[in-house]
């Protein structure tokens, strides 16, 4: 009989020992760490949504190019292809992440487009929300 038990990520048990750095990159060091893989995997998260395919070298493939979408006309057919394309570069590239909730808002008197990502991570208790703000 399986019951799916929490998992607890090792390194969340040694809290003085870095997982990742917080974005962006600012602050008294260059690299500001973070402890918990709740922060690590958001992080990781923005990192791939705001590089474009092809700026990494080394691996040209990483990379969800949502700044792409900057200077494109906000239209409800664009917001739309977004959408889908978040959720499928999600379920590619992050399998273990379920997507709870994905929102593309468009605040055209502003010319600025939200997308909302609410996500969680199962058996592990992580649920967490990212705002990534386009004007």
């Amino acid at each position: 009989m399986a019951f799916n038990p929490r998992q607890i990520f090792p390194n969340d048990l040694r809290p003085r020992v870095a997982i990742g750095f917080d974005l962006p990159i600012n602050g008294n060091a260059v690299f500001t760490p973070n402890y918990q893989t709740r922060d690590a995997i958001k992080n990781n998260l923005i990192n791939y949504f705001l590089t474009n395919p092809g700026e990494r070298p080394g691996n040209p493939e990483y990379g969800g190019g949502l700044r792409r979408f900057i200077f494109s006309q906000i239209e409800q057919d664009n917001l739309e292809f977004l959408q889908e394309d978040i959720q499928n570069k999600i379920s590619v590239n992050f399998p273990n992440i379920i997507l709870e909730k994905l929102q593309v808002l468009e605040l055209p008197d502003n010319n600025t487009v939200t997308v909302n990502i609410t996500y969680s991570i199962p058996n592990t208790g992580i649920n967490d929300q990212l705002e990534l703000n386009f004007n």
